[in-house]
């Protein structure tokens, strides 16, 4: 058995687009298997130097895979055995 893919958005409150990539992850966990975080890029001031214009940002194990404008698909494709 493989472990399941790590997917984490980083994001901001209040980030509508934010919301909106979470809503989307969410929706997609439904039919793949996938371990889902959000990480605030204000908790590091590192990420917040990294992503804070360029937010949402999504990663699948460990890379970049989309980021504002969110390509779900790219995801999808990511997390697809």
């Amino acid at each position: 058995m493989t472990a399941a893919h790590q997917v984490v958005l980083y994001g901001s409150p209040g980030c509508h687009l934010c919301e909106d990539a979470s809503a989307q992850l969410r929706e997609l966990q439904r039919s793949r298997d996938f371990v889902f975080y959000e990480v605030d890029i204000h908790s590091d001031p590192e990420l917040e130097r990294l992503y804070l214009i360029e937010i949402p940002v999504i990663e699948v194990d460990g890379l970049v895979v989309t980021q504002a404008p969110v390509d779900i698909d790219r995801v999808r494709a990511a997390v697809t055995p």
